[in-house]
């Protein structure tokens, strides 16, 4: 399919929740904004099918009709994340069964996705609505389902699919299974398939992982078999996306655990996604950033952000020039699309109190006025900021597998009660956002480490022996890698190896523990100057490493002062660093940027670092265009290292020539020399 031509600004819509019809009313105002597409549908199931088996479409038509007539475009969504009561109280199976639970109705996304019943009333609502829709042509695309999870469905015949795919796996060979998932504990071992138990009450590490795992791949089945559906209609021209969320703190804060994005957007077009985050004075950009990375990442392309929070709750009403900021912080981390979550404020129920562009009454608002301008801008700019090409140096590896063994109800599995696989992940993610060095973000199965002169893997936990040797080999050739504590200590079935830890990265780290402990007050004590005047306490782990020929960066300095904690080593013609300590958050910092004059990675051409956040990428025309942030309440001035033509104010920047940011402010420089 081809590649958009425009950038689109665009609300999330549902004329089903309005108090009146007001839609020639809203319309205008979105016209007046330069909104360019709306996303309809996706929630509204109990209104298209009130009764089973009786259909009425009309205010979707409707509203397609009028959008239509006023040249907005449509993203469909299918209706199938919240299903109506008078499918529950005929089929309660429908509802999902989470750890033996039925979960009661009212909530959305309570539905067993593999239930055949649900399977075939879904099915039936999204043929109908598709014949319905399949002929308007401002229909640019089709939205699958909606942050679609496992839910934890885990009912009869989920346990039996599973066993099934476990026998497949093993062919048939039960001695070998349970030699693999150390069943013999506790009596746990399985001696005829038909005594497999139901997974719910393991306390066997190694099968929960496994059947988090199946619970994953059945996302990507059920969205498979949306896609399928819906391409049986679209035209060559529509695209087929979903809308991915990510691991929920009150906002959108790291990988998600219950879906493999890797795997569930194969059968995408568009990967597309729901970004959340901290507004007002705690605005980083920093959530935009890391969702943006691993959306972009997916399928080397650019994306499209589904929803994002427009006013929202009291402590998500941006500042005056957030909303702007943030709408090209969103192009500048490899989005197409915009989309804010949602056009007006409900009036009723859950949500009510997150608001939209416009809040209850309708009115015009501060934040629907710098919408507007976002919008002439996005149409004005449109031809040199879409399709943007983005490159970076550095890629991390996530991992879904390793998150579900290290951050479950797991005794010792987590390194801390409080801290978790995505806290890890984050505090480096954040620390190479902080610095201006851009990053792609992989898995295991999609990377392909030569494109890369640094990869950072934090508590890969769980891998096969390939790909840990497939880092050691990248560092032999060149390469460079930042272990922390945990990586490579199990294999893929969550076994942990019989070597000395770290295993088989042990070879290219040049060292080794025997054991870890609670630092209980233990401080690091700084070997090499590298941690001068940082914060050295640790917290909740540390491993105590005895050299093989790495040198030791720190080392603890009282009870276990005879260890290291941090080491780096030379491996054939690459380095590998190896954290083996929950430290401070100066220390990471310390150790980042050690990490990353060591491997030679530039950093932004802008002698800057947070709050001001640099994103450069390469426009349609090989232009380079450098996006600049100022995410703090004080202006900052910096000097252009290049020439250029500052786009948002249209002024000519001269190589040298300073550059002021307001508070909150966005600068976007295509630079001369291309």
């Amino acid at each position: 399919m081809n590649k958009n031509k425009e950038l689109l600004f665009g609300v999330a819509y549902y004329f089903e929740y309005l108090p009146y019809d007001r839609i020639d009313q809203d319309i205008k105002m979105m016209q007046e904004a330069k909104i360019n597409v709306v996303r309809i549908g996706e929630s509204t199931w109990s209104t298209y099918e009130p009764q089973d088996g009786v259909f009425d479409f009309s205010k979707l038509i409707y509203t397609l009709n009028k959008m239509r007539d006023a040249k907005i475009s449509v993203i469909v969504g299918t209706p199938t994340y919240a299903f109506p009561t008078w499918l529950a109280r005929k089929f309660p199976e429908v509802l999902v069964e989470n750890n033996g639970n039925r979960l009661p109705y009212g909530a959305r996304q309570i539905m067993d996705i593999t239930s055949p019943i649900y399977r075939y009333y879904s099915e039936r609502i999204i043929r109908h609505m598709l014949q319905e829709t399949v002929d308007y042509e401002n229909i640019i695309g089709y939205q699958v389902d909606n942050e679609t999870k496992h839910y934890g469905t885990s009912a009869s015949h989920v346990q039996a699919g599973f066993v099934e795919e476990i026998k497949e796996k093993f062919s048939g060979d039960l001695d070998t299974f349970n030699k693999e998932f150390g069943l013999d504990y506790w009596s746990n071992r399985i001696n005829t398939w038909e005594d497999f138990p139901n997974v719910n009450g393991t306390i066997n590490g190694s099968l929960a992982g496994e059947f988090a795992k199946y619970q994953r791949s059945l996302v990507k089945e059920y969205l498979s078999w949306q896609v399928d559906l819906v391409n049986e209609y679209k035209k060559d021209f529509q695209f087929v996306t979903h809308n991915f969320d990510f691991e929920w703190r009150d906002y959108s804060y790291g990988i998600q655990p219950d879906v493999n994005h890797f795997e569930a957007a194969e059968p995408l077009d568009f990967v597309g996604i729901d970004v959340y985050h901290p507004s007002q004075s705690q605005l980083t950009g920093t959530e935009n950033s890391f969702a943006g990375d691993v959306a972009r990442s997916i399928k080397h392309q650019n994306y499209l952000v589904l929803e994002t929070q427009a006013q929202a709750f009291k402590s998500w009403t941006p500042y005056p020039g957030q909303l702007y900021q943030l709408a090209f912080n969103h192009i500048a981390n490899g989005a197409n699309m915009i989309e804010y979550w949602h056009w007006h404020s409900i009036h009723n129920s859950f949500e009510t109190y997150w608001k939209g562009l416009l809040s209850h009454d309708f009115e015009p608002n501060p934040v629907y006025e710098e919408a507007q301008k976002v919008g002439h801008d996005f149409d004005r700019l449109s031809d040199k900021l879409v399709n943007l090409n983005h490159a970076a140096d550095v890629a991390f590896v996530v991992d879904n597998e390793s998150l579900t063994a290290t951050s479950s109800d797991w005794i010792e599995f987590a390194i801390g009660k409080d801290v978790n696989y995505n806290d890890v992940f984050r505090r480096l993610y954040d620390t190479f956002y902080k610095l201006n060095v851009r990053t792609d973000i992989l898995n295991p199965k999609t990377i392909n480490l030569s494109d890369y002169a640094l990869v950072v893997v934090p508590m890969l936990y769980v891998s096969d022996e390939n790909f840990l040797k497939a880092l050691n080999q990248y560092i032999h050739d060149g390469g460079n890698v930042l272990f922390t504590f945990k990586d490579g200590v199990t294999d893929e079935h969550v076994k942990v190896r019989t070597d000395i830890q770290p295993a088989i990265i042990r070879e290219a780290i040049g060292a080794h523990y025997h054991m870890f402990v609670d630092p209980n007050g233990e401080t690091l004590e700084d070997q090499t100057g590298i941690f001068e005047d940082t914060d050295l306490h640790i917290s909740e782990w540390a491993e105590l490493l005895e050299s093989d020929g790495a040198t030791i960066l720190a080392s603890y300095n009282n009870h276990w002062k005879k260890f290291g904690a941090i080491t780096e080593n030379k491996y054939g013609n690459g380095m590998a660093w190896y954290l083996g300590a929950w430290p401070s958050q100066s220390v990471t910092n310390a150790l980042v940027k050690h990490v990353i004059n060591q491997s030679g990675i530039s950093q932004s051409d802008y002698d800057v670092t947070f709050p001001v956040i640099v994103k450069s990428a390469k426009n349609e025309y090989g232009a380079n265009i450098d996006f600049l942030f100022n995410f703090s309440d004080t202006s900052t001035s910096l000097a252009t290292p290049f020439s250029g033509m500052e786009l948002i104010k249209q002024e000519h920047m001269a190589q040298g020539s300073q550059v002021t940011l307001q508070p909150w402010d966005v600068k976007i420089i295509e630079r001369s020399n291309r």
